[in-house]
């Protein structure tokens, strides 16, 4: 088992140095203001923007964007999470499922992820809004398959059954960390929770792919992770995704370590030991970070 010593930042000897693998070119393409303004043209927000995802510039240049909808303010605070939280300012936007499938059809997106912020204050969650951008997507790109990554209802009387009646392609939920520090990076959400949505999506619909993912760097150790993966099996989830977290400013919990290339590898050989159908397991690694290309592969293994 491979491990490395960390490199303090000189400047700031409490925060550690971010390795060369992880940095990343500004967005300068063509195609990356394409989809920006596509993305503006219809009032959108993206979790590309909001959580300043470093894939931006890469995913953006080949049209790949990653909607947000019920907002831009959740109503978790989650400590890894760019997200702006706080009140919502009111019902969720009704003209919103359209927009986002029209911008859908003008990127001519063959696969599209749909995220949303936590809406606690919603009766519902916010499932009715995913269920009428799944139906407007289907209805504008029929031949686009649709792969939502939801919040955990938590409470909401197990709402996320509504939305897979509608049978997206793939169904994620993320895990995101250890049920250790849950507490204090996931306040809010439960860990056996999160898995038994998960569970509930499959046993409700096996043909409906699911997946989840976490992240690595916020104080777990390695035979922690490990657990999580064999709960995850064993919550009969498909694609699991594991990537280095990065903290987005000073107010959020800092890096406690910055795993390497080989230890990336190593959790992926121990995902393909569990029998995983789809493993992602990299220090770039997100949940919608090349999803079309592994939905393609999926669909192919299944």
């Amino acid at each position: 088992m491979i491990r490395h010593p960390e490199k303090l930042n000189k400047n700031n000897p409490t925060i550690l140095k971010k390795p060369s693998w992880l940095k990343v070119k500004a967005p300068t393409s063509k195609s990356y203001f394409e989809t920006l303004d596509i993305v503006n043209s219809h009032n959108l927000h993206t979790v590309c923007q909001e959580a300043a995802c470093p894939n931006i510039g890469e995913c953006w240049d080949k049209k790949h964007a990653t909607f947000m909808i019920l907002g831009d303010t959740c109503t978790r605070a989650c400590a890894f999470c760019n997200v702006k939280t706080g009140k919502p300012s009111g019902p969720p936007n009704q003209l919103e499922p359209l927009n986002v499938a029209k911008s859908v059809m003008k990127l001519g997106l063959k696969h599209v992820v749909i995220t949303s912020v936590d809406r606690d204050d919603l009766k519902d969650g916010g499932a009715s809004q995913f269920i009428e951008t799944i139906k407007y997507i289907r209805e504008l790109s029929p031949l686009t398959t649709i792969e939502i990554l939801t919040p955990d209802f938590l409470r909401k009387d197990k709402n996320y059954i509504d939305i897979a009646k509608n049978k997206p392609d793939v169904f994620n939920h993320n895990v995101e960390t250890i049920p250790r520090l849950y507490k204090s990076i996931r306040p809010g959400s439960i860990y056996k929770e999160s898995l038994n949505l998960l569970l509930e999506v499959k046993n409700f619909d096996n043909k409906i792919f699911t997946k989840s993912g976490i992240m690595v760097g916020l104080g777990e150790n390695f035979n922690e992770i490990k657990s999580v993966l064999k709960d995850m099996k064993k919550s009969l989830i498909d694609f699991v995704t594991i990537g280095q977290y990065l903290q987005p400013s000073i107010h959020h919990e800092k890096v406690h370590k910055f795993y390497s290339p080989d230890e990336f590898s190593e959790l992926y050989e121990y995902c393909k030991f569990l029998n995983f159908k789809m493993i992602s397991s990299s220090a770039m690694t997100r949940s919608s970070y090349h999803a079309d290309e592994d939905f393609e592969k999926l669909r192919q293994i299944a």
